[in-house]
């Protein structure tokens, strides 16, 4: 199962012009599947850089709009988009002229493969 979302996960990478990176991972940052290319910055794929996701989707939360579901920031080279898709947390890495609404329209191609994963988090230690 996890080898058949690789596969599309790379596909979906090569659909999208610019698209570094879609990385899965538990809510603390750590990597559950990922596709990466060489364009991609170190950095960015660390847990400790994922996971700071978490809290600021619980903060973007409290601000009485609902809750949040997506994270976009942009920088100077790079933009990452993160949506939360508890357990999991999906993230897309891009240059910072990859088309934004291209990435997020990823989603619904991504979430059939979530619910398997879910479990497979859900069960871990």
């Amino acid at each position: 199962m996890v080898d058949d979302l690789r596969k599309h996960l790379n596909h979906l990478l090569e659909k999208v012009n610019g698209l570094h990176c879609i990385l899965i991972t538990d809510r603390d940052g750590v990597p559950v599947v990922r596709s990466v290319t060489e364009k991609a910055p170190q950095l960015a794929l660390r847990p400790n850089f994922i996971s700071t996701f978490g809290m600021a989707t619980d903060q973007a939360s409290k601000l009485g709009l609902g809750r949040n579901k997506t994270i976009i920031s942009m920088y100077s080279s790079y933009q990452v988009i993160q949506m939360n898709k508890l357990p999991l947390v999906i993230t897309f890495i891009g240059s910072d002229n990859c088309n934004t609404g291209h990435i997020l329209s990823l989603e619904s191609q991504i979430e059939p493969f979530l619910k398997d994963l879910e479990g497979i988090v859900a069960d871990a230690p």
